[in-house]
């Protein structure tokens, strides 16, 4: 559900940056050690040999990871990347990007044989699953964010609220489910309305269950879901005056860690205002045509996604990390990207 969290703090914080630093850059470092550090697990030190990986240095790629963790007792799914997105900043097309990469995938983890994707970060840290993203895909990666849910509550609740309008199937389960964690909250109601911090975040979290105004279901809806509520997180924010921007970073910076100094963050940020753009392309791996679901009890890990070339049944990848590359690397925004048909162009 993070597609566009923390791309999307970028967003914002690039809108007010210049000001911040010309005005009152001490104020915006203050803001910045908010966040929590993590210079023990530095992607660029991590030892990829024998791993062939793309890079390029016009092109920063920053792994985006939205981690569950709970304080609560005998709850055992803490350490699996609930989402994870490859956030591309891309100098050389002057375009802003971003890859969802399924937690399902079937995927090969360095030293445990084949899992699910999301599996990396629980049985290694953010090391391990670079490590598996760098080995399916050969994508080299410029640093990682990681954001709990509580910020993206916090920052929903700094807003005021954000309006949605829910279907009757997601409203039933809204309330009658742990989605929505903070009880007196369960009492959403079929229509437009405005939710909270810990409703927006249930409502985002819907996967298997409820159908939206639209008509998706699954993860189709669930991504729809984020988007619409971080758009709408987006935009009231661009309306609120420019003090309260800090304040709504303070609360957000709290609840992220990164293994990225303030100096490179600043760089990227400024890097943002240069390219003049808050427009951000969206890609999700597996593409479509290009991957299967496991039969009942292929795979000892439980449904998953197969990556294949959408006719074989045979494990294959090499679609999928051809079309990451391309998009990552190649894509200069101009048009809608097309896995084959973007291929054949070349």
């Amino acid at each position: 559900m993070w597609k566009k969290i923390v791309l999307g703090i970028l967003v914002v914080m690039s809108g007010f940056v210049g000001f911040l630093v010309a005005k009152a850059q001490v104020t915006f470092y203050d803001s910045l050690n908010h966040i929590n550090r993590d210079y023990d697990t530095v992607l660029e030190n991590v030892d990829l040999s024998g791993i062939k990986v793309n890079s390029d240095d016009d092109i920063v790629n920053i792994l985006v990871v939205g981690n569950d963790f709970r304080k609560e007792k005998n709850y055992s799914a803490s350490g699996l990347t609930d989402t994870m997105i490859i956030a591309t900043m891309d100098l050389k097309h002057g375009t802003l990007k971003t890859t969802s990469l399924m937690r399902d995938l079937y995927v090969e983890i360095p030293g445990y044989s084949y899992n699910k994707l999301n599996a990396a970060n629980s049985f290694g840290g953010i090391e391990l699953l670079y490590k598996t993203i760098a080995t399916n895909f050969g994508i080299e990666l410029d640093g990682y964010v990681e954001v709990g849910f509580k910020a993206f509550t916090d920052v929903v609740d700094a807003v005021g609220g954000v309006e949605v309008e829910l279907t009757e199937s997601e409203v039933e389960y809204l309330n009658s489910t742990n989605y929505i964690r903070d009880k007196k909250s369960r009492n959403v109601k079929v229509g437009k309305q405005v939710l909270n911090g810990a409703q927006a975040l249930g409502y985002c979290r819907i996967r298997k269950k409820g159908t939206t105004i639209n008509g998706l279901r699954d993860d189709y809806g669930r991504t729809w879901r984020q988007r619409t509520v971080i758009n709408a997180v987006f935009d009231k924010v661009k309306s609120l005056p420019m003090t309260d921007w800090l304040q709504i970073a303070n609360k957000l910076l709290k609840n992220v860690t990164t293994d990225l100094s303030n100096e490179k963050i600043i760089a990227y940020i400024q890097d943002v205002v240069t390219m003049g753009t808050t427009e951000i392309h969206q890609l999700q791996i597996p593409i479509n045509g290009y991957y299967r679901g496991s039969d009942n009890g292929e795979f000892s890990v439980g449904s998953c996604l197969i990556m294949n070339d959408g006719v074989s049944r045979e494990l294959s990848i090499s679609s999928n990390a051809e079309a990451l590359n391309k998009y990552i690397f190649d894509y200069n925004g101009k048009e809608d990207f097309t896995y084959g048909t973007f291929v054949n162009k070349e």
